[in-house]
């Protein structure tokens, strides 16, 4: 069965053509970082208008991918939330009027469900090995949620971040040392081969399995205006540079401590056989690498394309779905506050 993967949840307009859930045949991505660069964040509006533009070049560049027509397509999947209202109406109505013209089933998805799904992508089977049930960690800049997959579709909630998402947490933290957006890939880079010797602190929020990063942002913050980097005050550029890398070392370090250890306790306590990892934060090299390290079960990981927002999570999602029997009619709607489990 060959899915039509429709993702517009946020900033990112990204189609694919994904085969029994599990073959990747396309997978194309119009990023629209440089016209949100400027604000320092996602403009809402302009995303929607941006997802309009596109949408429909990114689905004709994603079935010439494929080498396939849309009278090959047997299905359409599409993110109906959490996300961005005007940018998920985008997809949700160009998958709508997909699936009526073609004839085929409309799959809705759970942005947070796609992500767990590229794990399955690239004839991955996680179900057979290692095995149900997964302890799923979705990391992104609206996202860090502890999820315990028992089946398809069967999802149980163990913790979510109570402020900021880890996501947010690296933007905002970029921009209080005066690097650009995203802030994950900016604070990596200035990371990069740095051993911090600051150390910033990390809530554990014992007894819970949930996340808080707005401490370690407010930490951050008052080490920057005590070093005279928020606001830039008058001082060397080579002593600036190397204190920003510092402290970006330093946050990045807490983060992933954090993330990692709450992570691994998590799936100790329930008993998982293997550990996924799925969203934009993921891709973040001392993340996968800290985890792997640390694990004593299976670490799923995909490659970094199918952490951040992608279509082929979306159509591999939607394939289980029709598996299990589930579809939508076409009066499926968005839910910018829809949760998983």
């Amino acid at each position: 069965m060959r899915i039509l993967g429709i993702e517009t949840s946020c900033d990112e307009t990204a189609v694919a053509v994904v085969e029994d859930g599990r073959r990747l045949l396309s997978n194309v991505i119009a990023s629209q970082v440089e016209i949100h660069r400027r604000y320092g964040g996602v403009v809402p509006e302009v995303a929607s208008r941006q997802h309009i533009i596109q949408i429909m070049p990114m689905v004709s560049e994603a079935l010439g991918q494929a080498n396939t027509s849309l009278g090959n397509i047997e299905a359409v999947a599409v993110t109906h939330g959490p996300g961005l209202a005007g940018a998920l109406l985008v997809g949700v109505n160009m998958a709508k009027g997909l699936a009526l013209v073609l004839g085929v089933p409309l799959v809705g998805v759970n942005h947070l469900e796609g992500h767990i799904y590229a794990a399955w992508l690239n004839d991955g089977r996680p179900e057979e090995e290692p095995g149900f049930p997964l302890l799923c960690l979705i990391a992104s800049g609206g996202h860090t949620d502890l999820i315990l997959m028992k089946g398809h579709g069967e999802y149980k909630l163990l913790g979510r971040t109570r402020d900021d998402a880890a996501g947010e947490a690296f933007d905002k933290a970029a921009r209080i040392l005066g690097l650009g957006f995203p802030g994950g890939p900016e604070i990596q880079q200035a990371a990069e081969n740095v051993q911090a010797n600051e150390r910033l602190p990390r809530a554990w929020l014992k007894g819970t399995h949930d996340f808080s990063f707005s401490g370690l942002k407010t930490a951050l913050l008052h080490r920057a205006q005590a070093a005279d980097l928020y606001p830039p005050g008058d001082m060397d550029e080579g002593m600036r540079k190397g204190m920003v890398k510092e402290l970006a070392a330093a946050f990045q370090d807490s983060v992933v401590d954090v993330i990692v250890t709450k992570t691994l306790d998590a799936a100790a306590e329930h008993k998982a056989r293997g550990v996924v990892l799925g969203g934009g934060v993921t891709a973040n090299a001392l993340l996968r690498a800290t985890i792997q390290a640390s694990a004593d079960l299976p670490v799923l990981i995909p490659p970094p394309v199918l952490c951040t927002d992608n279509g082929a999570m979306v159509g591999a999602c939607g394939y289980f779905h029709l598996s299990c029997g589930r579809e939508e009619g076409l009066d499926l709607d968005v839910d910018p506050s829809l949760v998983l489990g």
